[in-house]
């Protein structure tokens, strides 16, 4: 048998700091909120930069003007600087992001359900009242954007308490 022998301190330190990271997410579900928006209107401002670069890209080895992704490429990048200056306006739009994301993956997940039946009609049946719950629990968040904020920066804090309890037992 192979046993592994003392600790591996990077995943015990990733694991501490996840840990704390949720700890700080649950207390301060604002400041959560703050983060995924700068996370959200970098991560825009980068794709928008790509955007434009592919464009680049496709235009000298192809021949052909790719006008979409000049567009998407300014829109991004737009979008990213306007809610990195405009925190409130942000947490919103995330708010309303989440809610619409969390409803439309539980009505696509309905309507492809019956791929599920064919594996067995326990998981098909569950995967129905899963996607029913999904699309009841969308349309409260989609019209309650405080709930979404809120169930955003929890599931965020609940990720990264789940990964940093999963890295500190793997630590030994």
């Amino acid at each position: 048998m192979n046993y592994k022998k003392g600790v591996n301190w990077s995943y015990l330190i990733i694991g501490i700091l996840f840990i704390i990271t949720a700890l700080i997410s649950f207390s301060n579900p604002r400041g959560n909120l703050v983060a995924i928006v700068v996370l959200f209107s970098i991560a825009a401002i980068f794709k928008g930069i790509f955007e434009l670069f592919v464009r680049s890209r496709i235009d000298e080895y192809s021949g052909k003007s790719s006008t979409s992704l000049i567009i998407l490429g300014v829109l991004d990048i737009v979008i990213g600087i306007f809610f990195l200056f405009n925190m409130n306006l942000g947490i919103i739009a995330i708010s309303y992001i989440f809610a619409f994301w969390f409803l439309v993956d539980s009505i696509v997940e309905l309507f492809t359900a019956k791929a599920w039946k064919l594996v067995s009609n326990a998981v098909y049946w569950l995967i129905i009242v899963i996607s029913i719950i999904g699309i009841i629990v969308g349309l409260m968040l989609l019209f309650n954007p405080l709930g979404s904020a809120l169930t955003l920066s929890f599931m965020v804090g609940f990720y990264f308490m789940w990964f940093g309890i999963e890295y500190l037992i793997s630590a030994f």
